[in-house]
């Protein structure tokens, strides 16, 4: 029996107001996160990703933003209900985020030092003397040499890698419950990418943390992810565990994700495979499935109908019409 939910998402639905009207950005997004694991998203860029993980914890402007419908529940608290002042003691302490780009995300005028020691004065209300001293502790967590020294020391001055250990760093200054990662390997070599992706393995062990992961890598998800949630045009198509999803993957988009994926080796390798046609403009979304202009099985029913989420499996679901009726085989 799985454990309750640390982090329940349900019908997460977000729209941008735009000089052209209106657009659904996040349309009606569930799902669940225990303690200790990880949770992978995935989808080609603009599925929606980026947004799900800034609306979690409304990071996005809100003059821009409407979060029209849904809740995000952190341990049973809704975020989506919460003023601002209440916001900002949740963020950081309880659920902090690691962003895609290490360097935007730090400030080029402060100090390494000064940056992670603010939110544990912030937070937890150290004394300058405290949050130091923690300050080093967390350099030698994330495995930088030197931490004095990288204290003293600008974001310019530091790799890419380095700023990313940074940015890993500054998300687990107050031991939050939750940490969601934006991509945090996509701007670094291979090895530095092994690296990364190995600390944030061996801190969600050693600190029982829960992960979102948001990567269009599917090697990384077979390697880090417990569960996969697989994103198209603002919508989930797709959810279960990795190894279901990639066992049997059910919904054609992510088939079809699995199928491009580079072979191993060169044995009877053939050309690789490829999705037709692009994702479509938020501006001009086709009626019923949005992928069926793209879906070798799209049928004219798939045209006129949105589909629902279906039960695939114990805990794996896919939004296709074509997907035989799971439940109704096990009654």
């Amino acid at each position: 029996m799985q454990d309750a939910a640390l982090l329940s998402v349900t019908d997460l639905s977000v729209q941008f107001k735009t000089p052209r009207g209106l657009v659904n950005a996040v349309n009606a997004v569930s799902f669940e996160l225990q303690a200790g694991r990880t949770l992978c998203i995935v989808g080609e860029s603009g599925s929606g990703k980026s947004v799900t993980a800034m609306s979690l914890m409304r990071l996005l402007p809100q003059a821009t933003t409407r979060l029209t419908e849904g809740s995000v529940l952190l341990e049973g608290r809704d975020l989506t209900q919460l003023r601002e002042r209440d916001l900002e003691a949740v963020r950081g302490r309880d659920i902090a985020i690691i962003f895609q780009d290490p360097m935007s995300a730090l400030n080029p005028v402060l100090t390494i030092g000064r940056q992670v020691t603010e939110p544990l004065r912030l937070h937890l209300g150290m004394s300058r003397a405290a949050a130091y001293e923690r300050a080093v502790e967390l350099m030698g967590l994330v495995g930088m040499p030197s931490p004095e020294q990288t204290l003293a020391r600008y974001p310019h001055q530091l790799s890419g890698g380095q700023r990313q250990r940074i940015a890993i760093a500054m998300a687990l200054t107050c031991n939050p419950k939750v940490v969601i990662a934006d991509e945090p390997t996509t701007a670094l070599d291979v090895t530095t990418q092994a690296q990364i992706l190995q600390l944030l393995r061996d801190l969600r062990t050693r600190l029982g943390m829960a992960v979102i992961l948001i990567t269009h890598d599917l090697g990384v998800v077979a390697e880090f992810a417990d569960d996969v949630l697989v994103m198209y045009c603002g919508r989930v198509v797709e959810r279960g565990p990795v190894a279901e999803i990639f066992n049997a993957p059910r919904h054609p988009y992510t088939q079809g994700l699995l199928a491009s994926i580079p072979p191993f080796s060169d044995e009877g390798s053939e050309r690789l495979s490829a999705i037709v046609g692009s994702v479509p403009s938020p501006f001009e979304m086709p009626p019923g499935c949005a992928f069926a202009p793209r879906c070798p099985l799209a049928g004219e029913d798939c045209t006129q109908v949105q589909p629902p989420l279906r039960a695939c499996g114990p805990s794996h679901v896919a939004a296709c019409l074509r997907i035989p009726q799971w439940e109704a085989a096990h009654d």
